[in-house]
């Protein structure tokens, strides 16, 4: 008997493709480690393979330099930056805004918070001008910007346009 044919007779060729090609890579919220997930699974609430922690947990992640560049770098989840300071009022009036679309929005977006004060370098390598300002990264590139606080109505548009 063939081995192709015997291999689609039992399944094999779609639990391949399930575990080896159709994966996403998802970096931990928690201890920043790369998880390769079935697509098929990315839903279901994944845990780190390392931490044990889930994936996704509805809340934005803040991250410093060599964590923004890890989920840069490694996330294939498009990622939603909220690039913010602690002196802001704008800023801290969008926060609760911007945690309540976390929940909404993964795991088919990652949310994170870059504060400019204590991450200057990776405010000025973007040149980020006003805050609060978002932006959206796809397969590492900046796809999208916008500056100001806005509703979540308006927040979940934009992010909505932009997908």
């Amino acid at each position: 008997m063939n081995v192709a044919v015997l291999t689609q007779d039992l399944g094999f060729k779609r639990l391949y493709k399930e575990s080896i090609l159709a994966t996403t890579g998802i970096v931990c919220p928690h201890c920043f480690v790369t998880n390769r997930v079935p697509d098929a699974r990315v839903a279901d609430a994944p845990t780190c393979g390392k931490c044990h922690l889930p994936l996704f947990t509805g809340k934005p992640t803040a991250v410093n330099l060599a964590q923004f560049q890890k989920m840069l770098q490694f996330n294939d989840t498009p990622l939603i930056v909220d690039f913010w300071a602690e002196w802001c009022g704008p800023c801290k009036m969008f926060a609760p805004t911007f945690a309540q679309a976390s929940g909404q929005l993964e795991p088919r977006f990652r949310l994170l918070k870059v504060d400019t004060e204590a991450n200057q370098e990776i405010a000025a390598n973007y040149r980020i001008q006003s805050i609060p300002t978002l932006a959206l990264f796809k397969q590492g590139k900046e796809s999208a910007r916008q500056a100001g606080a806005m509703s979540l109505s308006q927040f979940m548009a934009w992010v909505e346009s932009q997908a």
